[in-house]
């Protein structure tokens, strides 16, 4: 289907700066016809698509959003989007690798991550130019780089949406069943030294109603004094843990400097997993006062990132050096001296800093599934009982995934390798190759070629990555 928007002619200077903005009649149409090649499900014809210097407008300094948030705000949430569970795990990914290739892996995973983020940044704005659209949602992304793409991938857009809200369901509700495990865990230690010792699921159950409530908050910006206690915990309980950790240190040469290549699908599956954050992303850069802060050498993006690598390579090395194969229980908090009530205190604050980020989280998946359920509702009234409602079933449905796999270590590196190998490193080179084809892909390809690496490299850490974390939840003395 062509699409001919006219040319416009020489005339006089009035009429020129008449004619050389869009009138709103003119992006309706536009955006008409572009609504109308989704509705109709036909090819699209990339000449005729916008790129972006067609107009005057860049559609990212347009947004309309009713509370947007501060360069601070993203950072926060950026942090606590990257810096849960996945952190105090690390130790135990280091167990997995050997410390050599715990610490030049876990920055190489790092910089792969933090790259790929960059892609699917890049890809959006690109995107939204195109579609004269002023944010879209990572599904949005994928559907548009392959309606816009080469022809005879525009067929699959709708699937390949599907397939990227399915993983992102995946990912953030099993980061949400990971935190419901780990308050609950960290919760039970710290009551069990201290008065008495019942199991771990009435913890489980008696977080189930908080949860609950805390999740009714519907805005990401009045998440932010959530997030900010939650970064302030966070940061105490490091620090404190670094505090024990760096005590009494042994030598490097007390633990393994390179493990078995059975256990290193292990650490890829927790090491991916601690990088979290590939699903609040886009949602956050989309909700964002000043949008073009957020890539760049020193914008948001890449500054919050060299903290959460710096963080994560730190625990895990120290944390591995310290306690060696003792590094099982999925958290170091968990290792800490049960007898000293400093230590105890860290277990108490990354309880609480992890069930406040539980929320940052369940905003994803919520908002995926949401638009499905409410075109059945047609009253304000019905809407938010609904709303409601499917926020208490979900909550509920991590929860009940959290009672059926109470192992945290395996669940972090299940939940890492099948779901987040998939969102953060294969589906962001695939975009970009779609986006960009067939003459936007850098000298000799390159572009390409680099693509297709890290899809390799994400490929074989999720197919094996997945047998062995699954088969270390169904065989765990094996």
């Amino acid at each position: 289907m062509k699409k001919e928007y006219g040319t416009i002619n020489s005339c006089d200077s009035e009429s020129r700066l008449l004619l050389a903005k869009p009138t709103r009649s003119d992006k309706d149409e536009k955006q008409r016809l572009l609504d109308s090649d989704a509705a109709e499900n036909v090819s699209v014809d990339m000449d005729n698509v916008a790129s972006g210097d067609d107009f005057t407008e860049d559609p990212l300094l347009n947004r309309k959003l009713e509370h947007p948030t501060s360069n601070f705000d993203t950072m926060i949430h950026l942090l606590k989007g990257n810096i849960g569970t996945g952190i105090l795990a690390m130790p135990d990914a280091f167990r997995n690798a050997g410390w050599v290739v715990g610490l030049f892996g876990t920055m190489f995973m790092g910089f792969i991550c933090t790259h790929c983020m960059h892609m699917l940044v890049g890809c959006s704005h690109e995107l939204c130019k195109r579609t004269q659209k002023p944010s879209l949602s990572f599904a949005d992304v994928v559907e548009s780089a392959f309606r816009t793409g080469p022809e005879s991938l525009q067929k699959f857009s709708k699937i390949a949406k599907t397939m990227i809200n399915s993983f992102l369901c995946i990912t953030q509700l099993g980061f949400c069943c990971v935190y419901f495990v780990f308050v609950a865990a960290n919760l039970h230690d710290v009551v069990k030294h201290y008065f008495f010792d019942i199991s771990v699921h009435w913890y489980l159950l008696m977080t189930l109603i908080p949860m609950i409530l805390l999740n009714f908050v519907k805005n990401l910006k009045y998440l932010t004094p959530a997030s900010l206690f939650a970064s302030i915990l966070t940061c105490s309980g490091l620090i404190i843990t670094f505090f024990y950790m760096l005590q009494d240190l042994p030598d490097t040469s007390s633990v393994k400097a390179f493990s078995s290549w059975s256990q290193l699908p292990l650490y890829f599956g927790t090491a991916i997993y601690a990088f979290e954050g590939i699903g609040v992303v886009l949602p956050l850069e989309n909700n964002m006062k000043s949008p073009q802060d957020f890539s760049g050498w020193t914008g948001v993006l890449n500054t919050g990132m060299v903290i959460v690598a710096t963080l994560y390579t730190a625990v895990g090395f120290f944390g591995y050096v310290k306690y060696g194969d003792n590094a099982v229980l999925g958290s170091v908090t968990l290792l800490l001296p049960p007898n000293e009530l400093l230590a105890q205190s860290v277990r108490l604050m990354m309880a609480i800093a992890i069930f406040l980020s539980y929320s940052l989280q369940f905003y994803v998946p919520f908002n995926i599934v949401w638009p499905w359920i409410k075109v059945y509702f047609h009253t304000e009234q019905s809407k938010r009982l609904a709303e409601h409602a499917t926020r208490t079933l979900l909550v509920f449905a991590t929860f009940a995934l959290a009672i059926a796999i109470p192992n945290l270590g395996a669940v972090i590196s299940l939940v890492g390798a099948f779901s987040s190998s998939a969102l953060a490193l294969i589906f962001p080179p695939i975009i970009e190759i779609v986006t960009f084809w067939p003459d936007k892909l850098g000298k000799n390809n390159w572009i390409l070629w680099k693509d297709i690496c890290i899809v390799l490299f994400g490929f074989i850490g999720f197919i094996v990555g997945s047998y062995v974390s699954l088969l270390n939840i169904l065989h765990p003395d094996i």
